[in-house]
């Protein structure tokens, strides 16, 4: 029985920097024996099939592949395509209102809790606002990413000491939704 996950490289195509290109990640993976291999945008994202049912190792192996392949090292978590329906499913802002650059979901490898956050006065960067899950921390900024004061703080070093965070916006989070059901 195989199982859809999504593949969520951290870093990578930034800048001209890290360069992975999308056919060689989709070939890379075929050849680690997936199926069904598919990329979503430039920005390291990728779905496949597999029978195997730990996200730990299927990452761990996508990482050394990634590093033998093209020299240098990428983090990857790896989530399946009913955890990303349920990440979907549980937002807690109104994602069917919102623009995709608006809202992100931040994908830890670990769970997180509040009191990781807590040292951060939430308030004085309304009305940006995040929300955290079980694995994940959803960021509505309305002025985009690319302006949010939050999500600068959100990631600064001392808050994500010790865990692996990687961020999609919310169009790409419905996509891969999308390309990993079963």
């Amino acid at each position: 029985m195989s199982t859809r996950y999504a593949a969520l490289l951290r870093g990578i195509n930034v800048s001209g920097h890290r360069r992975v290109p999308m056919a060689e990640l989709r070939a890379l993976l075929t050849d680690l024996g997936h199926t069904g291999v598919a990329t979503h945008l430039q920005s390291g994202n990728a779905v496949f099939g597999s029978a195997s049912g730990d996200e730990g190792t299927l990452g761990a192996e996508l990482e050394r592949a990634v590093e033998e392949h093209f020299g240098f090292r990428v983090d990857v978590l790896v989530r399946t395509g009913r955890y990303l329906a349920q990440v979907a499913e549980a937002c807690p802002f109104p994602a069917d209102r919102l623009e995709g650059r608006q809202l992100h979901v931040t994908f830890f490898d670990r769970s997180v809790d509040a009191a990781r956050f807590a040292s951060l006065d939430a308030a004085a960067f309304l009305p940006e606002e995040f929300r955290l899950g079980a694995r994940e921390l959803y960021l509505y900024a309305p002025d985009g990413l690319g302006r949010s004061k939050l999500a600068d703080a959100l990631a600064r070093p001392a808050l994500n000491r010790g865990v692996l965070a990687t961020t999609r916006n919310w169009n790409t989070v419905a996509r891969l939704v999308e390309m990993t059901r079963d």
